[in-house]
């Protein structure tokens, strides 16, 4: 404690009173803590760390895709060794990470460390249907682009394919009880891509977003198969209902599901629980807020003649 005010003294004398702020922020610590009915800030981390997850899903990444997304000395006849070595060390830190999540506010137990490790051995096992799955959205990408030269090409440079490898991570985290994981992990695409997918959105394979900037895609949205859509394309809630003391009700279904084979295109906002029928064309810019059949071609044009025929 004496040192800690001999440092404190120090940095005094630079002039900028930190030993002041210090102290303020050090009270509005404690007043947050009282607001959330905790009684002390803990000793050590109790929560996962963003920074970390990001290092783990980067490890994750290089290890499905080690000639591309490895590292770059990376040689063929050590593939598997460094496949071994790297999930090795991601798994381990992921492990970590869960005991967090699943102990936080709770003593260290055997009983929650058991848990975690049944989580990250289920997600291991997973890993090998996932690459396929993932192989599946580049193909997507590469069929459904016609300026893409190469799926090595979609699969260094295309943000919507970085924005789904992390989503496809992040789903698994969602459904095994770990939301805040599965936030962190979808935010840092999010940082990355300007690509909002939240966690707990269902998506089908061979998926994929062309030029991605600004699509959002809520919670409860359910995509099916072969889906293609562009940037700024938005599938939101269009209310959000409250409970009687005026606070939102989560969890409700309130996002679209878009049936297979769906193309959506450039700013294109789609909302409420409504359903996009299999094989229909949705066009720039459209305002949606009802359900279409299958096979429907949806543009600006025959919804404001929809509209005038009604009025």
């Amino acid at each position: 404690m004496a040192d800690q005010s001999l440092k404190l003294a120090v940095l005094h004398q630079n002039g900028w009173q930190l030993e002041n702020i210090v102290d303020r922020l050090r009270a509005a610590r404690s007043d947050w803590m009282a607001l959330h009915g905790r009684s002390c800030e803990p000793d050590e981390r109790e929560l996962p760390s963003r920074k970390i997850m990001g290092e783990v899903v980067e490890a994750l990444s290089g290890a499905l895709f080690p000639m591309l997304l490895g590292p770059a000395d990376l040689r063929l006849e050590s593939e598997d060794f460094y496949v071994g070595h790297t999930l090795d060390a991601a798994l381990n830190t992921l492990l970590q990470q869960i005991c967090l999540e699943l102990g936080h506010g709770l003593r260290p137990s055997l009983e929650i460390e058991r848990q975690a490790r049944s989580i990250v051995q289920d997600f291991a096992l997973t890993l090998p249907q996932l690459r396929r799955l993932l192989d599946d959205d580049v193909m997507a990408a590469f069929r459904g682009d016609p300026a893409a030269r190469s799926v090595d090409e979609v699969l260094l440079c295309y943000p919507g394919i970085v924005a789904i490898i992390h989503h496809r991570i992040a789903h698994h985290l969602y459904n095994a009880g770990l939301p805040l994981m599965a936030r962190m992990t979808s935010e840092l695409a999010h940082s990355a891509t300007g690509i909002d997918i939240h966690p707990g959105a269902r998506i089908g394979s061979s998926f994929f977003i062309d030029h991605g900037t600004g699509v959002v895609i809520g919670e409860t949205a359910i995509i099916g198969d072969r889906v293609r859509i562009y940037q700024a394309v938005t599938l939101g809630a269009k209310r959000f209902d409250a409970d009687d003391t005026g606070q939102l009700v989560k969890g409700q279904p309130r996002h679209p599901i878009v049936e297979d084979d769906v193309v959506i295109y450039a700013g294109a906002t789609i909302l409420g629980r409504i359903t996009i029928g299999a094989g229909s064309s949705i066009g720039g810019n459209v305002w949606l807020t009802r359900s279409v059949p299958p096979g429907s071609n949806i543009t600006q044009a025959n919804l404001q003649n929809q509209a005038g025929k009604l009025g």
